[in-house]
Formats: C-alpha cells, sequence, structure tokens
C-alpha cells in the first residue's frame, strides 16, 4: 500500500514540475519579468517533491487508520494545507535586485496548487476498485 502511494507522489510531483515550468515560461512570456534567481528550476523541483512526498506519508496514514473515510479526510487535509500555503509566495521577500517584485505573486501563487492539482489527476490510476 505505502509502495502504490510512494509512487502517486512521484508521478504527481512530476506531473506539477512540469506544469509549473510550462507556466512559468507562460508567466515569463507574457510579463517579462523574469525570476529564475529566486525560483530556479530546481527550486522548483525540490518544492514540489517536497509537497508531495510528505502526502504520501500522510495519504497512507489516513487511509490505513480510518479506512474508506481516509482518502476523504486526506483529500480535505491536502486542500487546506495548499490553501494554507497560498500565503508563502505572498509573504515572501524578494531580494533587491530582482526586477518587478509586485508580479512575483503572480507566478507563485498558482505553483502552490500544481501539486494538490497533480495528485487529484492522478489518483484514480492508483486507485485499487476501479469500476
Amino acid at each position: 500500500m505505502f509502495k502504490k502511494a510512494f509512487f502517486q507522489a512521484i508521478l504527481a510531483s512530476a506531473l506539477a514540475f512540469v506544469a509549473a515550468v510550462i507556466y512559468k515560461k507562460i508567466y515569463f512570456f507574457a510579463t517579462e519579468a523574469d525570476f529564475s534567481k529566486v525560483l530556479s528550476l530546481a527550486r522548483i523541483a525540490g518544492l514540489c517533491f517536497l509537497f508531495c512526498l510528505p502526502a504520501a506519508f500522510l495519504y497512507y496514514g489516513l487511509v490505513r487508520w480510518l479506512g474508506k473515510r481516509g482518502e476523504l479526510v486526506f483529500n480535505f487535509v491536502f486542500s487546506i494545507l495548499t490553501f494554507a500555503c497560498v500565503m508563502i509566495p505572498i509573504s515572501l521577500t524578494l531580494p533587491l535586485s530582482v526586477q518587478y517584485p509586485e508580479l512575483f505573486p503572480g507566478l507563485g501563487v498558482p505553483m502552490v496548487f500544481f501539486p494538490a492539482l497533480a495528485w487529484y489527476t492522478v489518483n484514480p490510476l492508483f486507485k485499487k476498485d476501479q469500476t
């Protein structure tokens, strides 16, 4: 069971990373604001994995502890934590050398939701009883 949750977290992290990279390129094209010093590709990948891997532990623990209701509780907790993480890009203080710091929340806030969206997207692939 944990192996399945772990692979789901790896796949969701990879999907969230791809979505974040595409969004970063689109955002740069639209605004010409370069935040690569603050939010590099390695940092984006790390944040995606850092958010999805603990989610796998939480998912495994809740499903094991609460049974079928564990997934519902996990979805609720994961969504609440995702919304709480919106404060991170809003409250982040950027270095003085970064141009257009007021545009950073427009890049960072949507990226916060990518790991959760990716998790919910790949979740049906890992369901035991597919009907």
